[in-house]
Order: C-alpha cells, then sequence, then structure tokens
C-alpha cells in the first residue's frame, strides 16, 4: 500500500531511558508539533511549516504512572517503600489509571498529526491495538479486546482474561502523545503493587510467559513497527 507523503514518520528507539528523560523529550516534539500546526493556519500555502510525525520506541526503569483519570489508591505502596525500592512514582497527563513500565517491555510513543491520518480517537485506540495483536499473531497467540476495555488482551472471552498491553494516550489539535505498554519479556511481579488501570477482575502476563522463553525483543520490535506502518498507512525513516 503506497503512504502519503504526509505520512513519513520519523522513528526513534530511545533504548532504555529514564521515565522523566522521555516524557520530557515526548514533551517536545508535541509541543513542537501543535505549535506548528497552529502557525500553519495563519501562513499561505506556500509558507507551510512542516509538521514531522514521530514513532517513538523504549523501555524504562521500574516505575508506575498513574494517568490524570486514575485512582491514586490503585497504587498498593506507599511512596515511601517505592523510593527505597528504587522505583518511580508519576502522575501524568494521559488517560487511563494506573500502569507499570520496566526493562523488557516495548513501550511505544506515536506523536502522529492526525490531521494527516483521520481525526477519530477510538479508531486510532483501536489501531494501535491492532497492530499488537498482529504481532502476537506472528508468534502464534489469538488476541483481541474486551468491550468497554482499551488494551489488548489473551482469552479475552473468558474468566483468564490476561492483559498483554496497556494504551494511555493525550491528544491536543488532533496531535498524540503517550502510547501503548506492549510486555514482552516483563518482569510481571511489579505488577502486584497496584491495580494495574484499575481493573481488579483480570490478570497481566507477557509474551515470554504465554510462551514459556525469552523472546528476541529486536525482533518483536521489527514485527510491531512493520504492523504499525502497514496499519497506518505510513513511511517510516529511521
Amino acid at each position: 500500500m503506497i503512504s502519503s507523503p504526509l505520512r513519513n514518520t520519523k522513528f526513534t528507539d530511545l533504548g532504555l531511558i529514564d521515565y522523566q528523560q522521555a516524557w520530557d523529550y515526548q514533551e517536545n516534539i508535541f509541543k513542537t508539533t501543535v505549535s506548528h500546526k497552529i502557525a500553519n493556519r495563519r501562513r499561505p500555502d506556500d509558507e507551510q511549516l512542516p509538521v514531522q510525525n514521530h514513532l517513538i520506541f523504549c523501555s524504562h526503569p521500574h516505575v508506575y504512572t498513574l494517568g490524570k483519570s486514575g485512582d491514586a489508591g490503585n497504587l498498593l505502596l506507599k511512596e515511601e517503600i517505592l523510593k527505597k525500592q528504587g522505583i518511580d512514582y508519576y502522575k501524568i497527563n494521559r488517560g487511563g489509571d494506573i500502569t507499570y513500565h520496566g526493562p523488557g517491555q516495548i513501550v511505544g510513543y506515536p506523536i502522529l498529526d492526525l490531521d494527516q491520518f483521520f481525526t477519530d480517537i477510538h479508531k486510532y485506540l483501536r489501531f494501535l491495538e491492532e497492530a499488537v495483536i498482529r504481532t502476537l499473531n506472528d508468534y502464534g497467540l489469538q488476541a483481541g479486546r474486551i468491550q468497554g476495555l482499551t488494551g489488548v488482551w489473551l482469552d479475552e472471552k473468558s474468566n483468564d482474561a490476561r492483559k498483554i498491553c496497556a494504551l494511555g494516550v493525550k491528544t491536543s489539535r488532533w496531535v498524540t502523545m503517550h502510547g501503548f505498554a506492549f510486555n514482552v519479556n516483563t518482569d510481571l511481579k511489579y505488577y502486584d503493587n497496584i491495580v494495574p488501570c484499575g481493573i481488579r477482575d483480570k490478570s497481566v502476563t507477557s509474551l515470554q510467559k504465554e510462551l514459556g522463553l525469552n523472546v528476541d525483543m529486536n525482533e518483536v520490535k521489527q514485527k510491531l513497527k512493520s504492523h504499525l506502518a502497514e496499519i497506518f498507512e505510513m513511511t517510516l525513516n529511521d
């Protein structure tokens, strides 16, 4: 499928990076993108500022993040105990409740101008989920969605539904930030300290746990990148 020239997207893999540092990195790109869009409304066609799309992959040292509408009570440890254990905690400006980030997880931060794609947040979330669903299918796992809940689930229609990818985004003027957290080789014991996404009756899993073996992170990233590019009809440039 041929991508629109406007959908050229810069791909960056930040590797393992402190959460605050990655958040600042996102915010800088996000604010630049929004300001360019605002400026373009006052400019003639031949003076338009280019609006660059970005897809960022990374992972973080152990950290819990709480969305703006989340319940702080879903963090089950006191903050002073977190500090002693070397775990960071941030209240942030995305949607959703509390989640965990750590090594062995692919965190994706798409900063996209949805005016170049489609202006539909629900469709955007479903597209992100679909990329993860297709990646899991590459490993022989059938995943899906649960009505009324964001994210990607295994055995989603059973009493043993397990979440393998969480989503939480922010948008302004149809520019996105934050994104998804896909458990690949994640140490799941860190979820014991929270009520993940505020959902008490369902568990969390990882690709490693489901397959019973350590998974090549770079291989998963390549598959996920390919599915994102295909679904969003964009060209990723390193």
